[in-house]
């Protein structure tokens, strides 16, 4: 029995948004972020503490505020076919997700006057972006009928909060880097709109013994085949913007070499569910997705950072 607020909202965040499982993800992705805006501009120093504290907290926060847009646009769906949801099955209200993704903006603010007021203007975006998402851009019917489009048209999400995290570098840190966004983010920009579509894929890959009525996985929608095909083609256009964006900083040799290593282990894994479409090959999709962009991640900010920073090895690349 749930017995007080507390434990209901333990409850909440460990089945739809498990900070344990997150965290670690999100902290790859937001130092990684303010590394490579600091390599970009040619530093090698370390990174400002103000700067690493803010994009971690907001991005956390912005994925938490995804997490309660999704409850929002998806409550009557829940509620007809996935009843043991945490908000259908009345754990949490959606009036108390409101309050929570109000308060979350509330510290982002408070993070963003911190490490600089106008820091608050590229929130705007984002905040947007992520309120016509919640009204399916107002094409809701029109966007489920075209599942291919709604999966990109919501990962537009992933550069907008990307650019926020490294702008608390490049705009929030650097006492006002004269030339705005350096040169060469846009790549990691790309990384970041395709690693979304990895895992959303990655996730939406079932066994048939796992598919649920009224669940929209992409291998019951494409089909098991194009499912994994789209899966595979997302991983290499990450790899393609993921090696871009390493020259960039002089880090294509083992930024490739760790790529070219994870996608030999996709295609494997790829190949088995083919074979045997069961339930554990099936999950392995979406383990893999999260190891995978923890570690892309790492190989473009917080490692080449740290060879630049602790002198460990020459890096190579672009000069």
């Amino acid at each position: 029995m749930i017995t007080g607020a507390p434990s209901r909202w333990w409850i909440y965040q460990r089945e739809r948004f498990p900070v344990l499982a997150h965290g670690p993800l999100v902290a790859a992705f937001s130092f990684s972020g303010v590394c490579y805006s600091l390599l970009l501009r040619g530093k090698s120093g370390a990174p400002a503490l103000p700067a690493v504290a803010a994009a971690f907290v907001t991005a956390l926060l912005f994925f938490l505020q995804l997490r309660i847009a999704d409850e929002f646009k998806d409550f009557d769906e829940d509620s007809l076919y996935r009843p043991y949801r945490a908000v259908p099955r009345g754990l949490v209200g959606l009036g108390e997700l409101g309050v929570v993704g109000v308060a979350a903006g509330l510290v982002q603010i408070a993070f963003a006057i911190w490490l600089k007021p106008g820091m608050i203007v590229l929130l705007l975006p984002v905040w947007l972006y992520l309120a016509l998402m919640c009204r399916e851009f107002f094409v809701r019917d029109w966007l489920k009928s075209h599942p291919f489009t709604y999966m990109w048209s919501h990962m537009m999400i992933m550069p907008l909060i990307d650019f926020y995290v490294t702008s608390c570098d490049w705009r929030g840190a650097s006492a006002g880097y004269p030339r705005g966004a350096p040169d060469g983010l846009l790549w990691f920009l790309l990384v970041s709109f395709f690693n979304g579509i990895v895992i959303e894929i990655g996730r939406k890959i079932r066994a048939p013994a796992d598919e649920e009525t009224g669940v929209e996985t992409y291998t019951v929608l494409w089909g098991r085949s194009t499912a994994v095909v789209a899966w595979l083609t997302a991983l290499g256009l990450t790899t393609v913007f993921a090696g871009l964006a390493a020259a960039q900083i002089r880090f294509l040799g083992p930024a490739a070499c760790l790529l070219a290593a994870l996608i030999s282990i996709a295609a494997l894994i790829a190949a088995r569910f083919m074979r045997s479409p069961v339930s554990g090959n099936a999950k392995a999709f979406e383990l893999f997705s999260g190891i995978w962009t923890l570690l892309m991640y790492l190989s473009l900010g917080a490692a080449p950072w740290a060879v630049k920073y602790f002198h460990l090895v020459p890096m190579s690349g672009r000069n």
